[in-house]
């Protein structure tokens, strides 16, 4: 049976960037923690914390003091570095430059809003790190909009920029647009804050979902990117497996099959799918 890994699968520039400061701090030896999961991938969380990198939430992190802490790619509220800075806390900021250029729109367009009694409108889920980071900008007085419910929390009588989570799906963000502009009167400026790096795998998990007889996502439970990916890939070959680690995978899928697909999302490891393609050539 031929088996494919998908090479424009795995790690964003913005985890690959968040590893590497992880790796390169660990090994100048200390402890060092990280503000919540540094990766939504279980397998690569285990393989780092074994080379002595602690994940702590944010309840723990704000009980630190004189120490390091690394701050993942999905960026930070300012309240995160004020503690900090206060607590004599080094920060090793992995925030990914996409999401840092995002959080300065976000912050001066709250500001211009403050003057005209606008607001603030973000397309991302709840609870999400980056939301979290983004919401601060705007001392957490933005409209998180994550399904059409939502849309009741706007005043369509007042100015609003409409932002989005970096990883939203792009149709998602405009249809969610058209809605608000149609339900509004006062102005709203559309800003498609969408990484293309992201949003551009789209394209590219269909074409190689339909040229295999079977595909293998490999994704971590968490990530809310593999679970869109996989959608992708489950839509156009319906004999899609969602996996996360080797041991899941089902010599059964592969009866009679010729072609086997190996993918993965954003936090998926490149060595997670080598491992997971070399047991799929032994069936």
């Amino acid at each position: 049976m031929k088996v494919e890994i998908d090479h424009k699968s795995g790690f964003c520039f913005g985890v690959v960037n968040a590893i590497k400061k992880a790796e390169e701090t660990l090994n100048k030896g200390g402890v060092l923690f990280c503000l919540g999961d540094i990766v939504h991938n279980g397998m690569e969380i285990k393989r780092l914390e074994s080379i002595g990198l602690i994940t702590i939430d944010r309840e723990k992190y704000f009980t630190l003091k004189n120490c390091q802490v690394l701050l993942r790619a999905h960026g930070e509220p300012p309240e995160t570095y004020a503690y900090a800075k206060a607590n004599n806390i080094e920060l090793i900021d992995a925030t990914c430059p996409v999401v840092l250029k995002l959080q300065q729109r976000v912050k001066d367009a709250f500001q211009e809003m403050e003057q005209k009694d606008g607001q603030v409108i973000i397309f991302g889920k709840k609870g999400h790190a980056e939301v979290i980071g983004l919401n601060g900008q705007t001392n957490n007085q933005s409209i998180i909009v994550e399904q059409e419910d939502d849309l009741a929390k706007i005043d369509g009588n007042k100015p609003a920029y409409l932002f989005a989570q970096t990883t939203k799906p792009v149709d998602e963000f405009y249809e969610l647009a058209q809605k608000i502009e149609a339900q509004s009167t006062g102005e709203l400026v559309v800003k498609d804050t969408i990484c293309r790096q992201v949003a551009n795998r789209v394209p590219r998990m269909k074409e190689f979902a339909a040229q295999h007889d079977i595909l293998i996502f490999v994704g971590g439970k968490k990530s809310s990117n593999a679970k869109f990916l996989f959608e992708v890939c489950l839509k156009v070959n319906p004999n899609s497996h969602f996996v996360s680690s080797p041991d899941e995978l089902d010599s059964g899928w592969f009866e009679g099959k010729k072609s086997a697909g190996i993918c993965g999302a954003t936090s998926t490891p490149q060595w997670l799918m080598e491992e997971v393609a070399e047991l799929v050539k032994g069936y």
